[in-house]
């Protein structure tokens, strides 16, 4: 069995995308040290699958493939100042905390930058780590420079009812001190001369009627317009699979948000010898559900290699 990974060492999400904090670095190092030297897997880093080598290409090697590439492509919303120095997503923030450990400020001095008034776009759990993540690097500055920590706020255009994240990841954003700007959306990023942001235009939200996700569609209250004083803005809008993985796999049928079509109970795609699970299906979800799309294709895919079943026979 071969792993292959797109960054230059193994552990995916579980290790540059979950703060230190709620995931040490050491417990997915073991599980992936025991699935090397235990298990004999063999893993590829430097491997991006699309652009080294292709489903196509895996295919002509393998007997099987499993795709969990995940959801790692970031939303960014479509105002004015998006370009400006201080605008990330919450995939790049987080992953420059994690894999150059920022966490571990001064120890190791790494280029993350977070300001002293951090505004995150979004509400979801990504979010509230982003957010949990900004309140740790400030406060390691601060303990170095002797400053100000400065403040985190999370910007969310629904009300606290609406929060997406689960409530005890809300519940410790609270506890540490972030500041929640409740029916609020951005509509401009604000530069500087030299193009590093300088504060964020807002607008006053009310909740009107529902949406087709259940929930009361925000709707801008005209005239409320109003600027905050931010220098760095991060973006939790969500992800989606990175379109690259499917090149040259023609066979994949995807759905319209670019998620893998795959059978709910054993992970098998529209192209044959191919299994996927995780985000790359569902869209962002958790780590338990992903490891569990895992664990049900892996044992599809030895009954297929005993020949004890073949789903694509005759297709």
């Amino acid at each position: 069995m071969t792993i292959f990974e797109s960054l230059h060492s193994p552990g995916g999400v579980l290790v540059y995308g979950i703060p230190e904090f709620r995931l040490p670095k050491r417990v997915v190092h073991a599980e992936i040290e025991y699935a090397a030297d235990c298990l004999g897997i063999e893993i590829r880093t430097d491997h991006i699958i699309g652009r080294t080598l292709t489903v196509a290409e895996l295919l002509a090697e393998f007997d099987a493939v499993f795709i969990g590439s995940g959801a790692g492509l970031p939303s960014f919303m479509n105002i004015p100042g998006i370009n400006l120095n201080g605008v990330m997503s919450a995939n790049e923030f987080l992953t420059r905390v994690n894999l150059m450990k920022g966490y571990l400020f001064p120890e190791y001095d790494t280029p993350v930058k977070v300001g002293r008034r951090v505004a995150v776009i979004g509400a979801g759990n990504v979010a509230m780590d982003a957010a949990r993540c900004s309140v740790r690097l400030q406060t390691l500055r601060s303990q170095a420079d002797g400053g100000e920590p400065g403040e985190v706020h999370i910007v969310y255009r629904r009300s606290r009812d609406e929060v997406p994240a689960r409530a005890e990841e809300f519940h410790h954003a609270e506890e540490e001190g972030i500041i929640f700007d409740f029916l609020t959306n951005p509509v401009e990023i604000l530069g500087d001369a030299q193009n590093r942001v300088a504060g964020m235009r807002c607008i006053r939200m009310a909740l009107g009627e529902p949406d087709a996700s259940g929930r009361r569609r925000p709707v801008p209250i005209q005239g409320s317009e109003f600027e905050m004083a931010v220098d760095t803005v991060i973006f939790a809008l969500g992800t989606s699979p990175n379109p690259l993985v499917f090149v040259d796999a023609a066979g994949l049928q995807r759905t319209r948000h670019g998620t893998v079509v795959a059978d709910e109970e054993y992970g098998r795609t529209t192209m044959p010898r191919v299994w996927a699970g995780g985000d790359v299906v569902t869209g962002a979800a958790t780590v338990v559900s992903a490891m569990g799309a895992g664990k049900r294709a892996a044992a599809d895919i030895h009954r297929f290699l005993c020949g004890q079943v073949n789903p694509w026979e005759g297709a």
